[in-house]
């Protein structure tokens, strides 16, 4: 496969998309229009005709060009068609230039690299198919969750599908664990505008029984996935079990669907516990470091 890198402006963009949508691996993450909110600057890695593309998210610091990982962009790396082997996804990785002397970004569930010089460490997301009726998802939620689902019906928890962007912000900003920077907000902002007006979005929240939002989250459709993308919960919400209640209420609303449910996953094990507790089941996807600095310089990281 011919790979060829290509500075943004010089991106098909209808190529790019009809890639990501055909790929055996696509997600929403890697189309060209989540990209530019969440991305200050991205090129590409592109083979072939738009066979098989690969998003490169550069910043820069003290004048050398490095690769990350945005925010809100659990997953990118090589997107195609075809059925991808391990080689082909060290060609791509081996393929990024030279001017980027750092690289620290993930690649997908369904694509493993495996090069010499690379530092190479598995993440897990926790997924669940959605095939199935709500009564045997419900089943096999684990006895801790069954009972917080039943206290947050106890406590008169409601959940209604579809609320305002700017409420959902406000609610967020008030009750994220970890304070959320103006400019990431905004890029929350756009990417929920942008998917509930194409119809790929949704927002749900969680009332007490004294009409109080006490939960609230954003989930976006693509590729036959839905991503648990943007959550928070006031200590109102946290006592009466509301995110509980939430999440219950989606898997019924979405239950027999041809669907995955991601929640994105997390190193934190409480929460790795809340997304298995629904009978979520872990899938690891690789998350790769290079550091192409000459000594001493290796040692200067982003």
């Amino acid at each position: 496969m011919n790979i060829r890198y290509i500075h943004n402006a010089d991106i098909d963009i209808a190529k790019w998309d009809s890639c990501i949508s055909g790929s055996v691996n696509g997600i929403v993450y890697a189309y060209s229009w989540y990209l530019d909110i969440v991305a200050g600057q991205w090129d590409a890695l592109v083979g072939d005709n738009y066979d098989a593309v690969f998003p490169l998210v550069s910043a820069q610091k003290y004048g050398f060009k490095y690769l990350y990982q945005p925010l809100f962009t659990q997953q990118l790396g090589l997107f195609s068609s075809r059925q991808l082997d391990t080689d082909t996804v060290n060609a791509f990785i081996a393929a990024i230039p030279a001017r980027f002397r750092y690289i620290n970004i993930n690649l997908n569930t369904f694509t493993r690299a495996s090069l010499l010089g690379a530092s190479i460490q598995p993440r897990v997301t926790y997924q669940l198919d959605l095939i199935e009726p709500f009564r045997v998802l419900s089943s096999r939620y684990s006895d801790n969750t069954k009972r917080n689902v039943s206290k947050s019906v106890a406590y008169g928890v409601t959940v209604l599908k579809g609320g305002a962007v700017d409420e959902f912000l406000t609610f967020k900003k008030q009750h994220e664990a970890v304070p959320i920077s103006p400019a990431n907000l905004n890029k929350l902002r756009m990417i929920i505008a942008a998917a509930t007006g194409s119809g790929q979005g949704e927002v749900y929240m969680a009332y007490s029984n004294r009409n109080e939002l006490c939960a609230a989250a954003f989930f976006i459709r693509s590729n036959g996935k839905v991503i648990y993308l943007s959550a928070a919960s006031s200590p109102q919400g946290k006592e009466n079990r509301a995110m509980f209640g939430l999440i219950d209420y989606f898997l019924m609303q979405n239950s027999e669907s041809r669907l995955v449910l991601d929640f994105e996953g997390s190193s934190i094990p409480s929460i790795a516990r809340f997304y298995a507790g629904f009978g979520a089941k872990p899938s690891s996807y690789d998350h790769i470091q290079i550091n192409r600095f000459p000594w001493p310089l290796k040692l200067m990281l982003p």
